[in-house]
């Protein structure tokens, strides 16, 4: 196994392993039968995001891009209609999941029919999926910002900390070996925001010596 092959398998172990962190979600809201302590957006931009990808790795026919945006947007889709089925702000739920369709439906018109077929439509979809996958990395900052000011980490996932920091490693890795700026910039934030989530853990992590466990957050 070569190098290549290596982090290959290493994105789709860790993304597919940070993917399934909402599993936690999906069995509390099945426990609770309601989702009022669990957030929508983040299962619906990850699944936009995964969409997008997955048409970026079919125009390029990177099997591995195509192989963990498959898993991830089918497990997004099933936290999706989970939280739809339980939610009671249904209206809300069910706005901005149109939202997100018009939103995908608006850009497959445009990546399939305005722009011609070849090297410009894979760099404007990279280039897209790139800025949509940097803004998702860098939404929680607020939340960092306010857990500098409560000195306390007990909103953020120790597990899901890891799972972001090997999984954005690896595809910068995977997008260097490549040559593929679209895969290995967009990856890049996620490693210095997990490292920031580090030393936050190491900084107030004390705070949560008598607490059971850290409450799962979405990125």
């Amino acid at each position: 196994m070569d190098f290549l092959q290596l982090l290959s398998c290493a994105c789709i172990i860790f993304t597919v392993g940070m993917f399934t962190t909402g599993l936690t979600d999906l069995k509390k809201m099945k426990a609770t039968q309601c989702a009022d302590n669990v957030q929508f957006l983040p299962f619906l931009t990850t699944c936009l995001n995964n969409l997008g990808w997955l048409y970026y790795g079919l125009l390029k026919g990177d099997g591995t891009v195509i192989s963990v945006n498959i898993i991830g947007a089918s497990l997004q889709t099933l936290y999706i209609i989970t939280y739809c089925h339980y939610t009671k702000e249904k209206r809300r739920v069910y706005s901005q999941t149109l939202v997100m369709g018009i939103v995908l439906c608006v850009g497959w018109v445009y990546f399939t029919m305005v722009i011609p077929a070849g090297e410009t439509q894979l760099s404007q979809l990279g280039l897209a999926c790139s800025v949509f996958t940097i803004s998702m990395y860098l939404s929680p900052l607020a939340d960092l910002l306010d857990i500098v000011r409560t000195k306390s980490v007990e909103r953020l996932s120790f597990s899901l900390t890891v799972a972001t920091f090997f999984t954005s490693t690896s595809w910068t890795l995977y997008g260097l070996q490549l040559q593929d700026y679209y895969i290995m910039v967009p990856n890049t934030p996620g490693i210095f925001t997990s490292l920031i989530r580090f030393f936050l853990f190491w900084q107030f992590g004390a705070v949560l010596s008598n607490k059971p466990s850290y409450k799962l957050i979405q990125i």
